[in-house]
């Protein structure tokens, strides 16, 4: 799908650093390790990228609520999301804060590049503006003059002077890319929705504040009186992760970028951004990825409902093996889909304790106990193999998963039908185990994407002649 390229660049969104990390944006950045890992599997040198959001007006309003200077509010919150990579144990090896100096550095020069190219331009304009978006709202968007996805705030009147980037005059180009890009979004209907949304006819929207009215934010180069808009500001870390615009060779050997993101981020991602990186002259991105939201016992998640899912509360009860399952297994990647605790111990103890838990015991517990030696490697089921590829390409996570776990159940009707613990001759019970153990490794090999410290152990276990029984995987969860 991406071609002979030996390297790979992938990218989250970056959360915005006012409030804690949540279940959402885990399972975000879960799906783009298990691209990571899997891009890595075909022996590519990865770059994965996230990071923390950190400028705009909903941080300047909370540093100065809780008292505190932005930039120490900006770190205490940065820390907690980069705590995330040892809890959910991801892979990325980049992670970028928009208030690093490289990165504003950076971001001043994307500024110049696209007013250079007669694209940024100064205005007087008057706006309704909905702080939980960070984003202008035109009347079509809102519902009961309320922005739908904020019903709590108030929309907010801007009028001032501001810089505009000239959005408007990419519009065609942008149509040109979806078109000539089928899988440039996923979903296919993601890329009709900006597509149409595009068609209809493109604003240029606005790209700074006034310091003085919001002063959280990167100085505008040539005019210390207007602060970048902060959507301007944080689209261009996809750029400046990779040491651009000194860095050029890594620039140009990783770029272009495969983004992952919620469905609210649609239109800043695959249009917005889009038109910038033309405006700055620098190639669109490879590939735009966009999953569905998460909800709580079939509840939106909010503070004010007290039902907001703490990914580390959820890793320190289940692991985090059970927890990126259960996230890859049970929520379709590119639609909403429900968390409860009811639903992750149901699977829990079906899947991973009665299912791969159990097969990998009772496996390794028959050959120890027969000193039975076994002649196996991993990666040698071609049907597998090609299966797990052909799903992996379309990021159906929960199929290939679907995949490998039909192949652990098969293993367990055939020790069921065979029964090895009841023969007496040892060249019978290894007929029966070792392609069974076989079956193991080999889904281990694919698991390690998904499960990276499970498929570990099962591979270290099932790697050498005399396999022998391990620890238990997956103790079974007790009705609470």
């Amino acid at each position: 799908m991406f071609g002979p390229k030996k390297k790979f660049y992938i990218t989250t969104t970056l959360p915005y650093v006012n409030a804690d990390p949540h279940i959402g944006f885990a399972a975000e950045i879960i799906k783009a390790d298990v691209i990571a890992r899997w891009q890595r599997l075909l022996g590519k040198e990865v770059f994965f990228n996230t990071g923390t959001d950190e400028h705009g007006l909903k941080i300047y309003r909370k540093a100065k609520e809780e008292k505190k200077d932005p930039q120490k509010y900006c770190d205490k919150y940065a820390a907690k999301f980069d705590n995330l990579k040892s809890a959910l144990n991801l892979s990325y090896n980049n992670f970028i804060r928009t208030t690093d100096p490289h990165h504003i550095a950076a971001a001043q020069e994307f500024w110049r590049r696209c007013e250079t190219n007669g694209d940024i331009y100064k205005k007087n304009y008057k706006i309704k503006y909905c702080v939980g978006c960070e984003l202008e709202k035109t009347e079509s968007e809102l519902s009961d003059g309320k922005c739908p996805e904020h019903p709590n705030l108030e929309l907010e009147v801007i009028e001032e002077e501001n810089y505009f980037f000239r959005w408007s005059k990419y519009q065609d180009k942008l149509l040109k890319l979806y078109g000539k890009n089928k899988d440039f979004v996923i979903p296919a209907h993601r890329l009709n929705e900006i597509n149409n949304f595009v068609k209809a006819g493109l604003q240029d929207f606005s790209v700074s504040r006034l310091a003085e009215k919001m002063p959280w934010g990167i100085p505008v180069p040539g005019d210390p009186a207007h602060v970048m808009y902060v959507w301007f500001d944080a689209l261009v870390n996809y750029v400046s992760a990779l040491g651009w615009p000194e860095d050029e060779k890594k620039f140009k050997d990783f770029w272009p970028v495969v983004q992952v993101a919620g469905k609210d981020n649609l239109r800043q991602q695959a249009a917005m951004w889009q038109g910038m990186l033309m405006s700055a002259g620098l190639p669109p991105s490879k590939q735009i990825l966009i999953f569905g939201f998460l909800t709580a016992n079939g509840q939106k998640m909010s503070k004010s409902l007290g039902n907001v899912i703490n990914p580390f509360t959820v890793v320190e009860k289940y692991g985090a093996d059970a927890t990126r399952y259960y996230l890859l297994s049970e929520i379709l990647p590119f639609e909403d889909g429900d968390f409860s605790y009811e639903k992750f111990e149901i699977r829990y103890n079906a899947d991973l304790a009665n299912g791969l838990g159990n097969l990998v015991a009772r496996v390794s517990n028959l050959l120890e106990k027969n000193e039975i030696e076994v002649k196996i490697k991993p990666d040698s089921d071609k049907k597998l193999k090609k299966e797990f590829s052909q799903k992996m390409e379309l990021y159906r996570f929960d199929e290939v998963l679907k995949i490998l776990w039909e192949k652990l159940r098969q293993s367990d009707e055939f020790l069921s039908v065979k029964a090895p613990w009841k023969m007496k001759d040892k060249n019978n019970i290894k007929k029966v185990l070792e392609p069974v153990a076989q079956n193991i490794l080999d889904v281990a090999y694919y698991l390690q994407p998904f499960m990276p410290e499970t498929a570990g152990k099962i591979i270290e276990q099932f790697s050498v002649k005399q396999i022998k029984k391990g620890d238990s995987l997956f103790p079974r969860i007790s009705a609470s």
